[in-house]
C-alpha cells in the first residue's frame, strides 16, 4: 500500500541575497520612457547649444590674435575666469531648457505611478520607499547633470588643454570645486522641483502646468514685490535669482543682489527639505517586509 504523505508548507532555509543599485531599473526605463517621447531627442540635443558657444569663446579666447576682427571691443566676454562659469550656469536658456525636457519626460514619474495605481506593484516586491525615489530622482539627476555638471566639467578640461598649461589652474584652484559644488547644488535643486510638482496631482498635464507656473510666478511675484517694497531682499521670492545668487557664493564672485547669499542658499535648502517631506508623505505604499 502506497502511504500517503501530508503536504504541509515548509520553510525556506536558504539565505536572502541583498541586491545592490535596486533603484537602477526604474531609473533605466524613466530614461527609456523619456527619449522615447517626441521631439524629446531634438529638444534635448539643442540644449547643448549654451555649452557649445562657450567651448567656443574659450578656444577665442587662447587665439585672439587670430581673431582680432571679432575680439576687439568685446574683451570682457572672452575672459575666461570664475564669473564666466558662473555665468554658465545660471544662464536663463539653461534653466528653461531643463524645465522643458522635464515636462516632456519628467512630469510623470509619480504622476503617472499615481494615475495607473502602480506605487503598490513596486512595493510588492523588495523594494524600499528609498529605492522607489532614488529611483525616479535618478532620471531627473541624469538630465540636469548633463546639461550642468558634465559640460561645466568639460569647459574647464577645455580651457586647460587649449591654454597648454596649468597656469589657468594655478590662478584658480579651488575653480573646479565651485564648478562640481554649483552643480550639485542645482542638480539637487531641480530634482526636488520636478519630482514635488509630479507627486502633487496625477495627470502630467496639470504637472506641467505647476512646473512652469511655479517657476514664472516666482518671478512675476519679485517683480511685483520689488516694485512695492524696492528691497533687494524680493529676490528671496524668485527661484531663478535664488539659484543666480547661490552660484555667485559658490564662485566667490558678487551676487546680482545686494543681499548675502547665504540666505538664498537656506531658502533653497529648505525648500528642497520640504519637498522630500511632501514627496516621501504622498508616496505611500506596504513595504515587503524580509
Amino acid at each position: 500500500m502506497t502511504s500517503i504523505r501530508e503536504k504541509g508548507y515548509h520553510h525556506w532555509e536558504g539565505q536572502f541575497l541583498e541586491k545592490q543599485r535596486t533603484f537602477w531599473p526604474i531609473t533605466r526605463t524613466g530614461l527609456k520612457l523619456a527619449f522615447g517621447r517626441k521631439h524629446f531627442k531634438l529638444f534635448y540635443t539643442f540644449s547643448f547649444i549654451p555649452a557649445v558657444v562657450y567651448a567656443v569663446i574659450i578656444y577665442i579666447s587662447e587665439r585672439l590674435e587670430d581673431f582680432k576682427s571679432i575680439s576687439q571691443g568685446a574683451e570682457k566676454i572672452f575672459q575666461i575666469n570664475p564669473n564666466f562659469f558662473k555665468s554658465y550656469l545660471t544662464l536663463d536658456i539653461l534653466y528653461f531648457a531643463i524645465l522643458l525636457l522635464m515636462s516632456i519626460g519628467g512630469a510623470g514619474l509619480l504622476a503617472d505611478d499615481f494615475r495607473h495605481k502602480a506605487v503598490q506593484l513596486y512595493f510588492a516586491r523588495p523594494l524600499t520607499k528609498a529605492d522607489y525615489l532614488l529611483g525616479k530622482a535618478g532620471v531627473v539627476i541624469f538630465f540636469v547633470g548633463t546639461l550642468t555638471l558634465i559640460p561645466a566639467v568639460l569647459l574647464y578640461l577645455l580651457k586647460l588643454l587649449f591654454a597648454g598649461s596649468f597656469g589657468f589652474f594655478l590662478a584658480y584652484p579651488g575653480l573646479i570645486l565651485s564648478i562640481i559644488a554649483c552643480s550639485l547644488f542645482l542638480i539637487l535643486f531641480f530634482t526636488a522641483f520636478v519630482l514635488l510638482a509630479s507627486s502633487l496631482s496625477n495627470n502630467r498635464n496639470y504637472v506641467i502646468s505647476i512646473i512652469f507656473g511655479l517657476y514664472f510666478f516666482s518671478e512675476i511675484l519679485r517683480g511685483i514685490i520689488s516694485v512695492i517694497f524696492r528691497s533687494p531682499l524680493s529676490a528671496l521670492f524668485s527661484i531663478t535669482a535664488n539659484l543666480k545668487q547661490v552660484a555667485a557664493g559658490f564662485f566667490q564672485v558678487k551676487p546680482p543682489y545686494d543681499y548675502p547669499w547665504y540666505l538664498s542658499f537656506l531658502l533653497v535648502s529648505l525648500f528642497c527639505l520640504l519637498s522630500y517631506l511632501v514627496i516621501k508623505h504622498k508616496v505611500r505604499g506596504v513595504e515587503v517586509i524580509k
